[in-house]
């Protein structure tokens, strides 16, 4: 975002408030803007209301492909798994054996091999349950799976991509609790943007960008969501999304398997009440996509990655209700993204939900 010519701008007057007064935030991170107006949240709302998820999920059906005992589109048949299901993607969008690309004939036409493995793990049996409503057990035991299938991929590929598509509307079509893992012999375009900016950080500062910003997020307070001993969960000052948390580790690590025993339980701890939250901020099954991002694999384990820090991204389109999402169209497609409140009055509106799941409060009532 470059300043204005001389005369093209006016420095306004009053005293500026970030909850009234729109501006923009730098993300480090991507090295790009995000336009914050605020005032804009108190536009009345005729646009499209979304249909929320639904709450009456069977726990098993033997129609759904991801079920224990379900047969999927290939013919093959699932165990009776009791915990985690990891299986190759019947439907893959990467595949190993796929054939070179000819040479190009003009700079404006380029094409490069592209080359992979795609898998789906089931988190959890039963298809009526989210990460949030599962036990602490059950989501250590999601992360070890996640941690095995990052170090496995790695040794042959740069990247290994985790990600999480909850809810109809980040277009997740089965609601059977599972994610993605994706490796790609190639680093994609958020992988390698990370990487540069990182790298970049570190040469000039002389710190991880991620590890320092994790220590100042502690020390302000004001966009911080939920805490302990290993982690922390923050609204980053340059969210994009309205609800968009960063979720960091309190000391210098760059991959999921490199996470001990403790930071593995404090993790499924913290995972749990965020998740909690965010399904409690308008008592429903949140909305959102997520996933890990740390330092490349394959030949990259044996270059220096410490400008590398592990985090995970949650980015979930719900603002104002179950009902009313965020849409990235118009200036945000053609300009630069937006957002209609501060990342700090969201990261406020977080911390004051509770931490017991809504469902698990009306269970407990008389």
């Amino acid at each position: 975002m470059e300043p204005s010519p001389s005369g093209e701008e006016g420095k306004g007057s009053g005293r500026f408030c970030a909850s009234e007064h729109q501006h923009a935030r730098y993300n480090p991170l991507r090295d790009d803007w995000v336009l914050v107006s605020a005032h804009r949240v108190k536009r009345p709302w005729q646009g499209q209301l979304e249909k929320p998820s639904p709450e009456d999920v069977p726990r098993w059906d033997p129609n759904n492909p991801l079920c224990p005992g379900a047969t999927r589109a290939n013919g093959e048949v699932n165990p009776q798994y009791e915990g985690t299901f990891v299986f190759p993607n019947d439907f893959p969008a990467l595949q190993p054996d796929a054939p070179e690309p000819g040479d190009s004939d003009h700079p404006l036409f380029r094409a490069a091999a592209a080359r992979g493995v795609c898998k789906v793990m089931c988190f959890h049996p039963w298809s009526d349950v989210t990460l949030p409503l599962m036990s602490l057990a059950e989501i250590r035991a999601v992360i070890d799976a996640w941690a095995e299938l990052v170090a496995d991929l790695g040794a042959s590929y740069p990247w290994v991509q985790i990600f999480e598509n909850k809810g109809a509307m980040m277009g997740c079509s089965n609601p059977h609790p599972h994610c993605q893992v994706w490796a790609s012999s190639f680093l994609p375009n958020e992988a390698r943007l990370e990487d540069r900016t990182q790298q970049q950080h570190l040469s000039q500062h002389g710190v991880p960008m991620l590890l320092e910003y994790a220590e100042q997020e502690a020390h302000r307070k004001e966009r911080l969501v939920v805490e302990n001993r290993d982690w922390l969960v923050v609204v980053p000052y340059w969210a994009t999304w309205p609800y968009q948390t960063l979720l960091l580790p309190r000391r210098h690590v760059c991959r999921l398997q490199e996470l001990h025993e403790g930071e593995r339980d404090s993790l499924a701890s913290i995972m749990k009440r965020l998740l909690i939250k965010y399904d409690n901020l308008f008592e429903v099954s949140f909305p959102y996509s997520m996933g890990w991002h740390g330092a490349p694999t394959g030949s990259y384990l044996e270059e220096d990655c410490r400008h590398w820090q592990l985090h995970a991204h949650y980015y979930p389109p719900l603002l104002r209700s179950a009902t009313v999402r965020k849409f990235m169209v118009g200036y945000e497609m053609l300009a630069q993204a937006q957002r209609d409140l501060t990342p700090e009055q969201a990261a406020e509106r977080l911390r004051s939900v509770p931490e017991v799941h809504y469902k698990q409060r009306a269970e407990e009532m008389p």
